[in-house]
């Protein structure tokens, strides 16, 4: 049981054990007990009224046989049961009480319960105050108990993910069965003198698996498996992380062989040497205390420390080398190959129509991780949910496939004509360049339609997943992003741009940037790499970063971004220029259409120039009947409409109301 919830339990209970007390102690006393004097009392007596007594010490109390009568406050009070107290010892009393044939009982002159009473709510408040504390700790532990580690052990029951479950990263998992192979079987690698690793570190961009891949490791491994976030170690308490890493490691030992895993890693283990403020230096004191754990003088035998990162750069050097981290996995994008498994898990509980190609989708999926993937899944299931249909097709998996890549539709948008016919235009500009620059990725669709922030979109579909650009690709890709703005100009005029261009803008100086800065493609810079200066002091560098090159350079590299940028512009402005008719055939397109697919684009292109050979021609990647999706939308569109119209009938009506009322 979550020791929270027992203490819950616990306090439940001794709280009806505390209401019972106290009830009964009220039904004991039956009628009011009165305070009489003790005049009273001995008048009683001397009638014969009293039935019986208890004496306690110097009081008692003490039942009558009918109800007496004295005077409290000046007023007249009945009473049957009484109590009073001995001013003196009196030996007639007794005997007078004697010869009236009266009960006398004697009681103990100390009542626990009246002692004890008063304190019940005392404690049940202490008590109140611990179960309090106690949560605000996470429920582990004493009170004050902060330097114990928050590590999460598996065990049998949880839902149990095993290397089964995980795909599209083969290479890792190959990795680690073999440190899963050595903790089941150590005898067979010791024989040839081979040590298990102390560390794996699993490296890779967000949402590709390196979780998973550790929830599989704890499920294959047969060994207790400690999980930790890098963020629970450090707390507002000095001290608190490197005590919970030394209790981490205690716990470990305990039960080894064991695996820990730390995920996100970076949060505890960045650079050293850095930074501002006391915040800093607690940080860097629980580095110290993992790397001595991890490598120090102590051995740590038959502990496996497995953790996951996706900023590698950050990490401070001594965590990284062998000996701690003795081997780093790389889980990175998956390839087609690997989009196809990771589709056929995460569509295994899923009912999928006849129409539905998995490897036909992974295809279309260039780029995607296998959270996206597993996002599309669902978003298509999603789909097909609302519109009532018995199993997912594959329009449901185009429809999330775009709405990942380019946002949610916003049907309801109100554009004036003008602006849309602007964005056809826009729009057509990207498309017209990438479709007659040889070796640019094939045009998928292009939309009007807004989605996200953008009020149009241009979708290019790789034909394979690219590893490597070229200066030719990279300069065409320049091309394509200058496209809408040049087209805007040209149809426009200059006074009459809009703020259309700025993303396309900012990739186009980013890509230069990186051509002239990182891959040495200036012809005048040459081969040389020019460090970026944006580095911050919160990720563990220097505080002040000086630039490793002059400002003759730097004018220098300034002066060849804005080339690359401008040679791409004016290499637009020449395909679309002498192209302005298929740009207004595509307009006219999307003007009718609003969405519009790349083998459209060709049909106008071939429609216009007969015996032009297009460069990059479009193919339905994906075999799906593109009605079909739209008929779908559409049917959305007007469930949408009528919502809108029936809540300006009824705001009308409202106002109508108001009016007549006014």
């Amino acid at each position: 049981m979550n020791p929270l919830s027992m203490w819950k339990t616990i306090l439940i209970w001794l709280g009806i054990i505390v209401a019972l007390m106290f009830l009964t102690r009220n039904m004991t006393q039956g009628t009011k007990t009165i305070n009489i004097s003790y005049t009273d009392f001995y008048n009683q007596v001397k009638s014969g009224n009293v039935n019986s007594i208890t004496v306690s010490g110097n009081s008692i109390e003490g039942v009558l046989k009918s109800e007496g009568k004295t005077y409290m406050n000046g007023k007249p009070v009945t009473f049957l049961k009484f109590k009073t107290d001995l001013p003196v010892k009196d030996p007639d009393l007794i005997k007078k009480m004697a010869d009236e044939n009266i009960q006398i009982n004697v009681k103990n002159s100390i009542d626990w319960w009246d002692m004890i009473w008063p304190y019940i709510p005392f404690v049940v408040l202490i008590i109140i105050w611990v179960l309090i504390m106690r949560q605000m700790q996470g429920g582990a532990g004493k009170a004050f108990d902060f330097g114990k580690s928050r590590a999460k052990m598996s065990y049998e029951g949880m839902e149990k993910v095993t290397f089964d479950d995980v795909a599209g990263a083969d290479e890792a998992k190959q990795e680690l069965e073999e440190v899963i192979e050595f903790l089941k079987k150590p005898k067979k690698f010791q024989r040839l003198g081979a040590k298990i690793p102390k560390g794996v570190l699993l490296v890779g961009p967000p949402g590709t698996g390196k979780t998973l891949l550790a929830r599989a490791v704890a499920g294959e491994a047969g060994v207790p498996f400690l999980s930790i976030s890098g963020s629970d170690f450090v707390e507002m308490f000095v001290g608190v992380g490197a005590s919970r890493v030394r209790d981490l490691f205690n716990k470990g030992k305990q039960i080894a062989p064991c695996i820990i895993f730390i995920d996100e890693i970076d949060a505890v283990g960045r650079h050293r040497g850095a930074g501002l403020g006391g915040g800093n230096d607690e940080r860097e004191q629980t580095l110290n205390a993992l790397l001595v754990e991890m490598d120090g003088f102590e051995i740590n035998s038959g502990i496996i420390v497995l953790a996951a990162t996706n900023r590698p750069d950050v990490l401070d050097p001594a965590l990284l080398r062998p000996g701690r981290f003795d081997r780093q996995v790389v889980v990175d994008l998956p390839d087609v190959n690997g989009r196809t498994a990771i589709l056929e898990v995460h569509t295994k509980k899923t009912l999928l129509a006849d129409d539905v190609n998995l490897r036909d989708i992974a295809r279309a999926t260039p780029g995607f991780s296998g959270a996206d993937l597993a996002n599309m899944v669902n978003e298509a299931a999603l789909r097909a949910a609302k519109l009532n249909k018995r199993r997912i097709t594959m329009s449901d998996f185009l429809y999330a496939k775009d709405k990942i890549i380019m946002g949610v539709e916003r049907k309801s948008m109100v554009i004036r004509e003008e602006d849309k016919k602007l964005t056809a235009y826009h729009e057509g500009g990207h498309t017209l360049v990438a479709k007659l620059i040889k070796g640019m990725d094939p045009i998928e669709k292009v939309t009007i339609v807004p989605r996200g922030r953008a009020l149009g979109v241009t979708m290019s579909l790789p034909i394979d997943d690219r590893r490597n650009y070229t200066l030719e690709y990279l300069k065409g890709e320049i091309a394509v992003l200058m496209g809408g703005r040049v087209a805007e100009e040209i149809i426009y005029g200059k006074d009459n741009i809009t703020t259309g261009a700025a993303n396309d803008i900012q990739k186009a100086t980013e890509i230069a940037k990186r051509m002239v800065c990182e891959w040495g493609m200036s012809g005048k810079i040459g081969s040389v790499a020019f460090n970026p200066t944006s580095e911050q002091i919160f990720i563990g560098r220097e505080l002040a970063k000086h630039k490793e090159y002059s400002e003759a350079t730097a004018v220098l590299i300034d002066n060849e971004i804005r080339k690359f940028v401008d040679e791409g512009y004016q290499r637009a402005k020449k395909i679309i220029t002498e192209n302005k008719d298929i740009l207004d055939g595509i307009m006219d397109a999307l003007m009718e259409k609003e969405t519009v697919m790349g083998t459209e684009v060709d049909e106008i292109i071939r429609k216009l120039r007969p015996d032009f050979e297009i460069p990059n021609p479009s193919s339905m990647v994906v075999s799906s009947d593109l009605n079909e999706i739209m008929n779908e939308d559409k049917d959305i569109k007007t469930k949408i409409d009528e919502v809108l119209k029936d809540a300006e009938k009824k705001d009308k009506k409202e106002a109508d109301d108001g009016q007549k009322i006014a």
